[in-house]
């Protein structure tokens, strides 16, 4: 296989049959990976945790409460006092209000636009349409353009995981699918820096060819699974690949990383149980026990980890209104965040973790007339931690109606300019080549790190 684009003869299901799980080439080193009793990230490993929030979530009932304003702007909660002197959030998030001092939110995100798409959060550009501009082959996820970058993780570990559940909505999933145009995937970093997907297409491969991630164990089954889809495959060198991707998931760091029963169960009851979303919505459940799947793949060395937690398109249309919604969905919101975040510290993982919350957009100052708030990209709300980032700091401020910045508006260029520094990418020099073979800036001109958070 070429180190550009992959073989138009072999598709890309194909080939995520023929890695057994999805695993690509572009990761995979002649290094073993041995296994271990603890899963201890190397010195000087950076890494990031995307939590995204499919549908985009309200920011008066989380992150920028307006008390003063009238019923029909603020809602029905009341704001509480944070431990950061004079700022407040919603009285649902007590746990992260006790904790703001560890973490950070940016309050006046622009340049999102009005999509519901994943695609904006994970590469931080508009695409699929003409008039966006999209270079041949698509934008790259940051995770994708972190894995060309910076290759493996410590000790060979695969650098980019999407660890989201199957969501029933396409643009939700990690995928570069979109409302309207073609697919943006994989970008024109190639299937070598997708993600190593733990659910969805990869699972379902698994299924149709008769082998389930709890038999990974069973070793001789696996290997005749991947055994019978190298038939299928013309490209050259995956054999020596595929048997360094099994030995990887049956007895490698990966493998342990994935196994939750590892952990005591103390810690898994601390992060807390699941709680399905109205499956109208089309997104996540709310799954603290994703959230400590993705600390244990940093902990493990994976550079990049995106989730998907909860279903945030609250218009009032399904399910209920949004003071229904907020009460039903926030208080697990508050408390499995609050606990991944406070896990990651007391771990030691958060000085090298950078932890981003963040939906496609925010949404209406007015509550509409069915009791929910409809999509507005004016802008959003958005929880950084880790990495270097100072917790306690409140970046922007919005209007009386926290419809649009009343100064200081984040333009979210900068929101990823922000997260390859913390990567120790040096953006004046980090340049990747796009299949046309113009090399490429990561960030636009004159967008750079947010300094307010250092």
């Amino acid at each position: 296989m070429s180190t550009g684009r992959m073989s138009k003869s072999v598709s890309r299901r194909t080939f995520l049959k023929s890695s057994a799980l999805g695993i690509s080439a572009g990761w995979v080193s002649g290094r073993g990976i041995n296994a271990g009793a603890g899963l201890k990230l190397n010195p000087g490993q950076k890494s990031v945790v995307m939590i995204y929030l499919p549908g985009g979530p309200t920011q008066f009932e989380t992150f920028d409460p307006k008390p003063e304003s009238p019923v029909e702007i603020r809602g029905s909660f009341l704001p509480t006092q944070t431990k950061i002197p004079g700022v407040q959030f919603c009285e649902l998030l007590p746990r992260l209000s006790s904790i703001a001092d560890r973490f950070s939110v940016v309050r006046t995100l622009v340049g999102m636009e009005n999509r519901h798409e994943s695609f904006q959060c994970y590469t931080g550009r508009a695409g699929g349409r003409t008039e966006d501009g999209e270079p041949a082959g698509g934008w790259p996820a940051f995770g994708s353009v972190i894995s060309q970058l910076l290759g493996p993780g410590a000790n060979g570990m695969i650098p980019y995981v999407d660890a989201a559940p199957k969501m029933s909505y396409g643009p939700y999933n990690n995928n570069g699918s979109h409302l309207q145009g073609n697919p943006s995937w994989p970008g024109f970093t190639g299937f070598k820096h997708i993600p190593f997907t733990l659910e969805g297409e990869v699972k379902s491969d698994l299924v149709l060819h008769g082998i389930d991630l709890t038999r990974l164990n069973q070793r001789k089954s696996l290997l005749q699974s991947v055994k019978r889809s190298q038939q299928q495959i013309d490209g050259e060198g995956l054999d020596n690949f595929q048997n360094q991707a099994f030995e990887m998931l049956t007895s490698g760091r990966f493998a342990e990383a994935m196994d939750l029963e590892r952990e005591p169960q103390s810690v898994r009851e601390r992060y807390g149980a699941l709680q399905k979303t109205d499956p109208s919505f089309g997104g996540a459940p709310q799954s603290p026990q994703h959230l400590l799947l993705a600390r244990r793949l940093v902990e493990a060395g994976v550079r990049c980890v995106t989730v998907a937690f909860g279903a945030w398109d609250w218009h009032a249309n399904r399910e209920g209104s949004i003071e229904y919604l907020s009460k039903k969905y926030l208080p697990l919101f508050d408390q499995s965040l609050a606990v991944f975040l406070q896990d990651l510290d007391e771990r030691g993982l958060l000085e090298e973790t950078t932890v981003i919350v963040w939906g496609e957009f925010g949404r209406t100052p007015r509550i509409n007339a069915k009791g929910g708030r409809d999509h507005w990209p004016g802008t959003q709300s958005v929880l950084m931690a880790g990495g270097g980032i100072q917790g306690g700091r409140i970046i922007g401020q919005t209007d009386r109606v926290g419809g649009v910045p009343a100064d200081r508006p984040v333009h979210v260029q900068e929101i990823f300019a922000t997260l390859y520094r913390n990567m120790g990418v040096d953006l004046a020099t980090a340049q990747i080549t796009d299949l046309s073979g113009r090399p490429r800036y990561l960030v636009d001109d004159n967008r750079f790190p947010i300094q307010e958070l250092y």
